[in-house]
């Protein structure tokens, strides 16, 4: 008899729970036949699993058979989930993974427009950087990502926004006095306050970026919390133009140009898996 996924996941249950009653449970089954499942598991290995009839302590080969039971059972698990979201997908859920910037400067009107045409789809929104999204569309954990990309980044992708990075600080602050008093706006600015790290600083091309961000203790990823501390007077960050859009008057933007720095928003998609209807309309809306 071969071994099914049955038998592993009957056996994996009775492992973590220590009995087979409280297994039985939760498999609605009888002890019998759960104890009958796993005779036939151990008959094909050829081992006992168990320790004593308790079932309450596994062997050496238990504890291995274990590890290998709990990975093919939630492989199953994530197969089901996913055949489960294909099914619905022309109406069904989108999952996008976004940055930060891009959920508040894009996303809006996106979604808006959206809704128009597909009132019946299911958006789902993940706020995180551009590694976690590249590594939510490779793992299917999302169907759509947005991510930040330098303009001069041969990364792949398709660019739906490009714009000007600068410094977001407080209009009373030292960098803004500076500023005033320069007849040209540097990215050395940076040095008359904390600087907030968050990834888009590595986009810029300054000496003096990589010296501040070795010395930072505040990191952000997400825009809203960025500034907040700025606007608490906690340092100074750099973020895209459309990012402090209708923000309070105390916030500043200044583009220095020394060199000039434009970041692009990127959509991406799986290469290996088509898109559901329903993904596939939203990625065109973008």
């Amino acid at each position: 008899m071969a071994i099914k996924l049955e038998m592993l996941r009957t056996f994996r249950i009775v492992a973590e729970q220590g009995s087979l009653t409280a297994a039985a449970g939760l498999l609605a089954r009888t002890p019998s036949a759960v104890s009958m499942t796993l005779a036939q598991l151990e008959a094909h290995i050829g081992a006992p699993l168990f320790e004593t009839d308790r079932k309450n302590r596994l062997t050496p080969l238990g504890q291995r058979v274990l590890e290998e039971s709990s990975r093919a059972t939630d492989a199953f698990t994530r197969s089901v989930e996913a055949i489960g979201r294909h099914a619905i997908s022309t109406a069904g859920t989108v999952r996008i993974a976004a940055v930060p910037s891009a959920a508040i400067t894009v996303l809006p009107g996106v979604i808006a427009a959206f809704r128009r045409i597909r009132p019946d789809v299911r958006l789902e929104i993940s706020d995180v950087d551009s590694a976690a999204v590249r590594r939510r569309v490779k793992l299917d954990a999302a169907d759509i990502g947005i991510l930040s990309a330098s303009s001069d980044d041969p990364a792949d992708g398709n660019v739906i926004l490009e714009d000007d990075l600068g410094i977001v600080c407080r209009k009373d602050g030292a960098i803004s006095r500076a500023a005033a008093d320069s007849a040209a706006l540097s990215w050395a600015l940076l040095e008359r306050e904390p600087i907030i790290a968050n990834p888009l600083c590595h986009l810029v091309a300054h000496d003096c970026v990589p010296r501040l961000l070795a010395a930072c203790n505040l990191e952000a990823r997400n825009t809203t919390a960025l500034l907040s501390f700025v606007r608490a007077g906690l340092g100074a960050t750099v973020l895209p133009r459309g990012a402090v859009q209708h923000q309070p008057d105390e916030l500043a933007f200044l583009m220095p140009t020394d060199p000039t720095t434009r970041r692009q928003l990127r959509k991406v998609r799986s290469e290996d898996r088509h898109l559901g209807p329903a993904a596939e309309a939203f990625w065109e809306a973008l």
